[in-house]
């Protein structure tokens, strides 16, 4: 078979470096050298069991440091072929090639791997940047042709798994023998280690109740590995896919089913696993696919399916999410759920127009809302916050924008006081228009103005970067000038 160019370059890569873990507790590893490279092998091995011997003639003040606090040991010695006898790994990392060279050699035909660092060509083995969570661990490894690389996927590897992940992985090991004693092999045994990995036993160990955790993973044991439901509460954010909580990430992972509402990007479901089943659950001005009561009954259903359930909510489930309906009825029904809360669109727009929602000597609490507060016969009591100089934020209010102007004037607001508008917080294709209070009911002819908009009234909002935005009392032109909008990516 001829080996074209077309076959080698599709052919997948072969690695010059197989990845092993060894064995290494009680066991002791020798580090050669006295200054920062030596440090930093011996803070990388301090995360195992094995015992660190340091050969330095004049070590640092920081080696010496590490070592009086029971990390490591210290022979201030001249390096000499014996150092290194008995070891099971020997690094060399004295800065001095040479000598780095006399090291690897002396442990090579002592039949010890050696490493000397930033001198691949003479490593038997290369350290991987290290996720620990210990018994479980992550390397990552390039062959010391990419070290920036390696940490650069090891921050994003570490961002994913949760700290609980070794307790977890501890608590499992006690179930070990019952698990092949009581469940046939294969799909069985398949279905209780998914269960007890993305469960409510791995919930419980997250929140720190082992106790909780053992109960858990006891009653999956009996149950065959049959995992009752859960639904969890997750706050989408505003907008932006990078601005989700690592949890809410970890959860979209898991997920089963992915129940969201209009108003979260595609970007931000596609976090999910593929083949999680999507249901639009619409909650959106004009375009209810689902009411309340339709949503509540669908959590309910898919949660005693057994499913793993994302409720995906724009900003933050808490605030003007209607979570307190879909807790309750979770509630009532007996399905577990928890709440992971999302970065609200008050402070994307804030982060938005550089504004300070708080200042001292000006405003020292922030109330949030939405235009329909102001709608009733009466004025609702956080109207005289926002006279005494609270920040104001106002959720979805371009449509009813004249009313709370009017209402907020009536009460005794200053006319002149600050107001920032933005539609579509944190997303790139953002715009930002400021004004004034007398201004304000100019935002409800601004049609051009299809996403959601966010409105911050205050004193405080005088302090926002206004380099950016628009002039909110402006004529509207036949089409938006780009060059006036805020859009960063």
């Amino acid at each position: 078979m001829s080996n074209s160019p077309h076959q080698s370059r599709f052919a997948p890569a072969k690695l010059s470096a197989f990845p092993v873990f060894m064995r290494v507790e009680d066991r002791e590893v020798v580090i050669v050298g006295g200054g920062d490279e030596a440090l930093a092998k011996a803070r990388l091995l301090v995360q195992s069991a094995a015992t660190i011997r340091i050969i330095a003639a004049r070590p640092t003040r920081e080696l010496e440091a590490f070592a009086k606090e029971g990390s490591a040991t210290i022979a201030r010695e001249a390096y000499r072929a014996g150092h290194v006898e008995g070891a099971v790994l020997v690094f060399a990392a004295t800065g001095d090639e040479a000598l780095d060279r006399r090291v690897v050699a002396d442990a090579r035909r002592a039949g010890i791997a050696a490493n000397a660092v930033d001198r691949p060509e003479l490593c038997d083995f290369f350290t991987p940047a290290l996720v620990n969570r210990a018994p479980v661990a992550v390397a990552i490894g390039t062959e010391g042709a990419g070290p920036v690389l390696a940490q650069m996927i090891r921050a994003r590897i570490d961002r994913m798994l949760p700290p609980s992940l070794g307790r977890l992985a501890e608590l499992a090991a006690g179930y070990r023998e019952a698990a092949e004693r009581l469940l046939p092999k294969g799909a069985a045994r398949r279905t209780f280690w998914k269960a007890f990995f993305g469960g409510a036993a791995a919930r419980a160990v997250e929140a720190g109740d082992l106790d909780a955790a053992g109960e858990a993973a006891d009653v999956l044991l009996a149950a065959r590995g049959k995992a009752a439901g859960h639904v969890a509460l997750v706050g989408a954010g505003p907008g932006s896919e990078d601005l989700i909580t690592l949890r809410a990430h970890r959860l979209l992972m898991e997920a089963d089913t992915i129940v969201h509402d209009a108003l979260v990007p595609e970007a931000v479901i596609a976090l999910g696993r593929r083949d999680a089943e999507r249901i639009a659950a619409g909650k959106r001005k004009g375009c209810h696919s689902k009411s309340q009561d339709e949503i509540n009954a669908l959590l309910v259903k898919l949660a005693r399916d057994g499913k793993r359930v994302v409720r995906l909510k724009s900003g933050d489930p808490l605030v003007f999410g209607r979570a307190g309906e879909e807790m309750a009825a979770l509630r009532a029904a007996g399905v577990s759920y928890e709440v992971v809360p999302g970065v609200t669109s008050a402070f994307a727009a804030a982060a938005d127009f550089e504004l300070p929602l708080t200042l001292r000597g000006v405003s020292s609490s922030l109330v949030l809302t939405t235009g329909h507060d102001l709608k009733g016969a009466s004025l609702p009591d956080w109207a005289r916050l926002a006279i005494d100089g609270a920040t104001v934020a106002v959720y979805m209010g371009r449509s009813n924008a004249a009313e709370v102007a009017s209402r907020l004037a009536d009460a005794g607001l200053s006319p002149d006081t600050a107001v920032a508008i933005v539609e579509n917080a944190s997303l790139p294709g953002r715009r930002l228009l400021h004004g004034t209070l007398a201004d304000l009911p100019a935002l409800a002819d601004r049609t051009e103005l299809t996403g959601p908009v966010m409105t911050l009234i205050g004193d405080a909002v005088a302090g926002a970067n206004f380099a950016h935005s628009r002039p909110l009392a402006a004529a509207r032109p036949a089409k938006a000038a780009p060059q006036f909008e805020r859009t960063l990516p």
